[in-house]
């Protein structure tokens, strides 16, 4: 079975051909990263008007790296939600117009089911039962998955997202956009140590998370009359240091609860080597092991769709008899379903 993914929800235009019997075929990204920077941020209606120009381009370059035809295409996955209202109507509307006309069905797929998934298209992948931390821009959340659709919401962000304050910690420094991975580049070349930054909620007994207040910390830090230019990395590296440790503690703290073994790390903060090297080795003395998406995987991409849509039409889901354009840009992960159940 061939599925084509296509993932729209905010900044980036993904494309990707997932082959049931011989794996990811082709994968093609588009970021708009150039477009938005000169604002600081994502603009929802510019980000919607560049997908509708790159998603002809990219499925076209896809099928042809793919080595695949139009025809030869079982179903189409496309992110569903949740997202940026007007960026998932532009590959809802793509997706359920050609499987349309090709006759194939047609997947809503979750954006985080993509990125919870997506580690499984590694070479080692992790068995069921797991536990996952979604650590991205817009979520943070800790889940205990079963299977796929089988989800269950362990903690999550009170506030701000991990990602969203490395963003917003990013623009109290003077950084560019986007701000997160500026941030924990500039953390590289700093000493941790030398301010004393808050661990929001890590004592708090559940397994939830808040970065707002680890935030303010920084804004009073920089807007003191003590603050010196010169020592922004070494404030980079402690909002890191923070983080990091909280995400950590809360990831243990949930394998400990659940008593399972298995970590997955998924989104686009996962790909961040700090978090990395300390989950892999606090697991590592426990006996348990942590998997990651392949680093091109970490950040939205269609391969993560292509491959969700077709674990879920492999175990029966079928699209809408009718095409409707459906998109949901809230929707709680929680809320689905295991596709024999959809």
């Amino acid at each position: 079975m061939k599925v084509l993914g296509i993932e729209t929800s905010c900044d980036e235009t993904g494309v990707a051909i997932f082959d049931t019997a011989a794996g990811l075929l082709g994968h093609c990204v588009h970021t708009q990263i150039a477009l938005h920077a000169a604002y600081g941020g994502v603009v929802p209606e510019l980000a919607s008007r560049d997908h509708i120009r790159r998603l002809p381009l990219l499925v076209r370059q896809t099928l042809d790296a793919a080595g695949c035809e139009l025809s030869q295409l079982d179903a189409i996955a496309y992110t569903a939600g949740p997202g940026l209202a007007g960026a998932l109507l532009v590959g809802a509307s793509f997706a359920e117009s050609l499987g349309l006309a090709l006759g194939a069905p047609v997947l809503p797929i979750h954006h985080l089911e993509g990125h919870l998934l997506s580690p499984l298209l590694a070479a080692d992948p992790p068995a069921f039962p797991f536990v996952a931390l979604l650590v991205s821009g817009g979520h943070t959340q800790l889940m205990g998955v079963t299977g796929v659709g089988e989800y269950a919401l362990l903690g999550e962000s009170v506030d701000d997202a991990a990602g969203e304050a490395f963003d917003k910690t990013a623009k109290l420094l003077g950084l560019g956009y986007p701000g997160g991975p500026q941030l924990a580049a500039l953390a590289e070349c700093g000493q941790t140590g030398r301010f004393r930054l808050p661990r929001p909620m890590l004592r708090s007994g559940d397994l939830d998370f808040s970065f707002s207040g680890l935030k303010t910390a920084v804004l009073n830090v920089v807007s003191a009359p003590t603050w010196r230019a010169e020592d922004v990395a070494d404030l980079a590296a402690d909002f890191q240091a923070a983080v990091v440790e909280v995400l950590c503690a809360k990831a243990l703290r949930a394998l400990e609860q659940t008593g399972l073994s298995r970590l997955v790390v998924a989104g686009g903060v996962g790909a961040n080597r700090h978090l990395r090297e300390r989950l892999d080795a606090s697991t590592r003395r426990k006996g348990w092991r942590v998997y990651y998406p392949e680093p091109e995987l970490c950040t939205d991409n269609g391969a993560m769709i292509a491959f969700a849509g077709a674990l879920r039409a492999a175990a029966g889901q079928c699209g809408g008899e009718t095409p409707a354009v459906r998109v949901f840009p809230r929707w709680p992960l929680a809320e689905l379903h295991s596709p024999v159940r959809a």
